[in-house]
C-alpha cells in the first residue's frame, strides 16, 4: 500500500516527504533541525535506445546551509587529477616523487599499498574511492594546485564549492596554500616537473560561519562556537551534479571532467567494488574494512554485513566533525534498477565540535540506511517501460 500511494504522487516534489513521514523513525530524525537534513534522489527513466531523462525531489535542500563536507572533497579532487593527467598526456599510473620545500610538508617516494611500491596518481585515485583514504587526497590536492583545483570547478559551473585545505593534518592558511614540488617518471625517465605552487586566491566564506557552543582544543575545551569559516565546502546541490555528470557525461558535457576512457573505468571501479574485492592487499582484511565501510545509504557502514553482489553502489562518503554524507548512484543489475541519491545528516547532540562525541551509530547510519532501502524499496514497485542497460557503465 505504502509503495503504491508513495508512486501515485511521483511528480510531486513532496515524494519525499511522503517516504519520510510514513515511516516514523525516520521522520522522527529528518524533522529535526538540529540534525540538518537534506536529500536528493533523483529517477532514471530510459528510452528504447537506452538514453536516460532525470526525474529530481529534494528534501530541506538549501545551498546556502554550510556543512562539513569531510571526504566528498576527495570525489573533485580524483576527477582534476585524472584530467590533468590527460591533458599532460601522461598515464595516471606514472610513478609519482613528492618532494617538500615549504613549512610542514612531507616528501613521498614510496607508497606500501601500491603493488609496486610506486605512488601514482592512478593509485592514490584507488585509495581515494575506496577506502577514502586521507593522505591520497593531500596528494591530489598538492598535485593539482589550490588555485587550478577552485578555477577549475568554477569554470565546470561547480560555483558554491570551496576546496581550500589538506585533510587530517591542522595547517596554516599559508601552509594550505603551498603545495609540493612534483616530477612524474616512467622508470628512469622523468616526464614532468612542477614546481612547488603557491595559492593567491581567497578561498574562505565571505561571511563567518560559526556553530556549536564549543570545540575540543588540544584536550581543553573552548566554549566558543567552532569556526568553519576557513573550511571546505561541497554543497550537496553540486554534489549531487558531479556524480550524474560523472555517471552520465554526454548528458552533461558542461560540468563533466575530460577523462580518458581508461580513468574513467578506474574511477567506476574503484567507486563500486568493496574493499575485499580490490586487488590492495591491506584492504582485503574485512575485520578493519568490511563491505559497507564506504557505503552508507541502504547499508549504514555496518560491520559483518556482505553486500550482495547484484547491487553496485557507486559513491563517495564523508563523516566528519557529526557530518556524514553520501553521495551515490545506486545501481541493481538484476532487477533493473538505477537512482541517484544524495544526503547530509548532522548527529552532534552536545553541540561540542572536535571531541569525537558524535551519533553516528545511533542515528546517523541507521537513517541512512533506512532511506536508502525505502529508495529502493520504491524503485522496485516504480514501472519502467525500458529496463535498462548498463553496458556504458559497468565497463571494467
Amino acid at each position: 500500500m505504502l509503495a503504491g500511494a508513495l508512486i501515485s504522487c511521483k511528480k510531486s516534489q513532496d515524494l519525499l516527504a511522503h517516504i519520510i513521514k510514513s515511516d516514523p523513525d525516520l521522520n522522527s530524525v529528518a524533522a529535526n533541525p538540529d540534525h540538518e537534513v537534506q536529500i536528493l534522489y533523483t529517477q532514471i527513466d530510459r528510452d528504447s535506445l537506452n538514453q536516460p531523462t532525470f526525474t529530481t525531489f529534494s528534501y530541506k535542500l538549501d545551498e546556502e546551509e554550510y556543512f562539513y563536507p569531510a571526504s566528498t572533497v576527495k570525489f573533485p579532487a580524483v576527477l582534476l587529477a585524472l584530467e590533468k593527467m590527460n591533458e599532460l598526456d601522461i598515464p595516471a599510473d606514472a610513478r609519482m616523487e613528492i618532494d617538500s620545500s615549504y613549512s610542514r610538508q612531507s616528501e613521498v617516494k614510496v607508497d606500501s599499498t601500491a603493488p609496486n611500491l610506486e605512488p601514482s596518481v592512478a593509485h592514490y585515485s584507488k585509495k581515494i574511492m575506496l577506502v577514502s583514504d586521507n593522505d591520497a587526497f593531500n596528494r591530489l590536492y598538492e598535485f593539482i594546485g589550490q588555485d587550478e583545483l577552485n578555477a577549475n570547478l568554477q569554470e565546470k559551473g561547480y560555483t558554491d564549492t570551496r576546496l581550500l585545505h589538506r585533510l587530517s593534518i591542522a595547517l596554516s592558511k599559508e601552509e594550505n596554500a603551498h603545495t609540493n614540488p612534483i616530477r612524474l617518471y616512467e622508470a628512469d625517465q622523468l616526464l614532468y616537473e612542477q614546481d612547488m605552487k603557491v595559492g593567491t586566491g581567497n578561498y574562505e566564506s565571505p561571511t563567518p560561519i560559526k556553530k556549536g557552543v564549543g570545540y575540543n582544543s588540544g584536550g581543553e575545551l573552548i566554549n566558543e562556537s567552532f569556526d568553519f569559516t576557513a573550511k571546505n565546502f561541497f554543497p550537496l546541490d553540486e554534489q549531487h551534479e558531479m556524480i550524474k555528470a560523472f555517471i552520465f557525461p554526454e548528458k552533461f558535457p558542461a560540468k563533466a571532467f575530460d577523462l580518458r576512457p581508461e580513468d574513467r573505468k578506474l574511477v567506476l571501479k574503484y567507486s563500486s567494488i568493496l574493499p575485499r574485492e580490490s586487488e590492495i592487499e591491506v584492504y582485503q582484511d574485512t575485520a578493519q574494512y568490511w563491505d559497507s565501510y564506504a557505503k552508507f545509504v541502504i547499508y549504514g557502514s555496518e560491520p559483518g554485513v556482505r553486500m550482495p553482489g547484484n547491487i553496485r553502489i557507486f559513491n563517495k562518503i564523508g563523516l566528519a566533525y557529526g557530518y556524514t554524507i553520501d553521495n551515490a548512484y545506486i545501481m541493481d543489475e538484476e532487477k533493473g534498477i538505477e537512482f541517484f541519491l544524495s544526503v547530509v545528516i548532522h548527529t552532534n547532540a552536545n553541540q561540542i565540535f572536535n571531541d569525537n562525541n558524535y551519533e553516528y551509530d545511533e542515528i546517523a547510519f541507521p537513517f541512512m540506511a533506512k532511506l536508502g532501502q525505502a529508495i529502493y524499496k520504491l524503485e522496485l514497485k516504480r514501472p519502467k517501460t525500458h529496463p535498462p542497460s548498463f553496458d556504458d557503465i559497468l565497463t571494467y
